[in-house]
């Protein structure tokens, strides 16, 4: 018998309403569930674009825009002027001293390439005695501490009267000598009295490498200001005691500036300071390959805070 056919006005078959209502009742819930998809791939494309931009603000030297100066480039002096930020206002002001100039700069001519050799072997053989297990290790000529593992150790009470046979108090004088030869750059440069300047601490050598960190003192590479970190930081300076790019690969300075990081290439010898406060947001990038050694000398205009030279006797 052959098969019935539906006429124009006939009705439909129960199988076929039955499969038409079940068409009906999932268009809706299929178009209700693509707003609810479209949000959950913006989000994870978002967590996924963020993930990037934090690798390449730690890891990547693809976020340098502009080089103040290369390795390679003997220096005569470059000083770059910012705005001062607040910071110096909430603190108590020394005139003649606390900024009211504010800026970067270096110089490759103030310290010899002999004299800094000389600070690098004194780095050595200091660290030598102690270092951190992780990839960042201080010496404080000052108050004696010395990375020691995941702690740090006061060297003169912990090694005594042998300290002597490691340095010798011709290191100390030309540290002291370098120190007020930084401290006139500084005071020059920014238009005030080097008298009305003052060491403060901490000062200290570092030598970093590619080990991964183990305590938070190993994190160099975070962005900090000193300013912040330490209260009585008024101008910072830093002399270089190895090579970007011969004696280690990354640990770059970076000034983090709005919209433009700036780097300036280690060089032995080199020297750059800068004013402390926010106006100077800075890091390191991580060391990738080989050793970088440097020294870091702070000064205060507060003479509350001030230090005196490192002594062997």
């Amino acid at each position: 018998m052959p098969p019935r056919r539906r006429t124009k006005a006939g009705p439909l078959p129960a199988e076929s309403r039955r499969r038409e209502a079940s068409v009906k009742k999932t268009i809706p819930q299929t178009e209700s569930q693509r707003p609810w998809l479209k949000v959950v791939l913006l989000l994870l494309t978002s967590v996924c674009l963020g993930l990037v931009i934090l690798w390449r603000y730690t890891d990547s030297e693809d976020d340098i825009t502009e080089v103040l100066a290369h390795q390679s480039e003997t220096v005569q002096k470059r000083f770059f002027e910012v705005p001062c930020s607040e910071d110096y206002e909430n603190h108590k002001g020394f005139a003649g001293c606390t900024p009211t100039k504010c800026g970067r700069a270096l110089t490759d001519i103030l310290i010899t390439s002999v004299e800094a050799k000389t600070m690098q072997r004194l780095a050595q053989r200091g660290l030598a005695l102690g270092g951190s297990d992780g990839g960042a290790s201080i010496l404080d000529l000052h108050s004696g501490a010395l990375s020691m593992g995941a702690n740090f150790v006061n060297m003169y009470r912990y090694f005594g009267d042998a300290i002597k046979d490691i340095f010798s108090v011709e290191d100390f004088q030309l540290y002291r000598d370098i120190r007020q030869r930084i401290q006139g750059e500084i005071a020059q440069s920014f238009g005030i009295s080097a008298s009305n300047l003052y060491l403060t601490k901490p000062t200290f050598f570092s030598r970093m490498n590619n080990t991964a960190a183990k305590t938070i003192h190993d994190e160099y590479w975070h962005p900090h200001v000193d300013k912040v970190t330490y209260g009585s930081f008024d101008y910072t300076s830093l002399l270089y005691l190895s090579d970007y790019a011969k004696d280690f690969g990354g640990g770059r300075f970076v000034f983090i500036d709005e919209g433009a990081n700036k780097t300036i290439e280690p060089r032995i010898g080199r020297v750059s300071f800068f004013t402390s406060g926010s106006e100077n947001l800075h890091r390191v990038e991580k060391v990738r390959w080989g050793t970088r050694y440097a020294i870091t000398i702070s000064f205060t205009c507060n003479p509350e805070h001030g230090i005196g030279d490192p002594s062997l006797t």
